[in-house]
């Protein structure tokens, strides 16, 4: 049995949160800005109550085993503030975040031996009433390597794929590619049934290659068909499928547009590769959501 932490309740967070109930072998530690009367997290396989310590001071709560960072990209000094409590006993921190800099927004405030980079696909929602919906099977990867099968033993019994994987770039690389044409729903803030469409699945596919350029450029080994996979996913997702993105638009928060397409610009310049649509999409979103 371990003792952990998820710092930032959200979807993805919730749906951590529950895969860790699941299992039966955890003590669970939400920490959360606002007091959570409860958790419930609708899956595949069924509803899920979370049984878990609800703290919202990071001075009250008590050293962990493990930390999973499931906040937004731009909050990492906000969430390393539960870490000196949290991380007494240096527990490892995984960063269970979109982009591909996990390790550079952690640095500051952890040692990087302990830093466990984590890219996740879980189609999931949270909804208007604070619930957490999800749609489909949580699929990770996570670097091979002492913590990263450490990371995998915690969901052991849980319906999640915990990957081990020796090229982590490319990983997150692959993941991003994925997201950035999700931009396109928070431009027109329609689900991904937008992407459809002919014209509009076509600004995806140069958005898309956009990101496969810089990516390799980065060393990400990302095939011919990169491309055609991202737009085959958005093809077969249903409908109404509201990304993160897109949600926190519509929630008038914040969102993650560094982490997910202001990174294809800022490393695109890095390697003289031009990234117009992606360097358009960033333009467009700050305008229309200042934060």
């Amino acid at each position: 049995m371990a003792r952990v932490a998820v710092v930032g309740v959200g979807a993805i967070g919730g749906a951590l949160a529950a895969l860790l109930e699941v299992t039966g072998q955890h003590e669970i530690v939400l920490c959360t800005r606002r007091p959570m009367e409860s958790l419930t997290v609708q899956t595949p396989d069924g509803v899920v109550t979370v049984e878990a310590q609800n703290v919202t001071d990071p001075a009250r709560v008590e050293p962990v085993d493990w930390v999973l960072v499931a906040t937004k990209a731009y909050d990492a000094q906000g969430a390393a503030a539960w870490f000196p409590a949290l991380c007494r006993d240096n527990a490892p921190v995984a960063v269970v975040q979109n982009g591909v800099e996990h390790r550079e927004r952690f640095a500051p405030y952890v040692k990087p031996e302990l830093i466990v980079p984590v890219i996740i696909e879980c189609p999931v929602e949270r909804q208007q009433d604070g619930t957490v919906r999800q749609r489909g099977a949580a699929r990770m990867q996570v670097e091979d390597g002492r913590l990263g099968a450490e990371f995998a033993q915690l969901f052991e019994g849980a319906n999640a794929q915990v990957q081990l994987t020796g090229d982590f770039l490319t990983a997150a690389w692959r993941k991003l590619c994925l997201n950035s044409a999700g931009a396109l729903s928070a431009l027109t803030m329609k689900p991904a049934g937008v992407l459809r469409g002919e014209a509009m699945a076509e600004i995806a596919r140069q958005m898309v290659e956009e990101c496969v350029a810089v990516g390799r450029a980065e060393g990400a080994q990302l095939g011919e068909d990169a491309t055609q996979r991202v737009l085959d996913g958005y093809r077969v997702q249903p409908k109404d499928s509201v990304n993160s993105m897109l949600a926190d638009r519509l929630a008038g928060r914040p969102m993650e547009i560094d982490a997910r397409n202001g990174v294809i610009v800022r490393k695109g310049e890095k390697h003289g590769i031009k990234t117009p649509l992606n360097q358009m999409t960033v333009a467009l979103l700050q305008v229309l959501c200042p934060e």
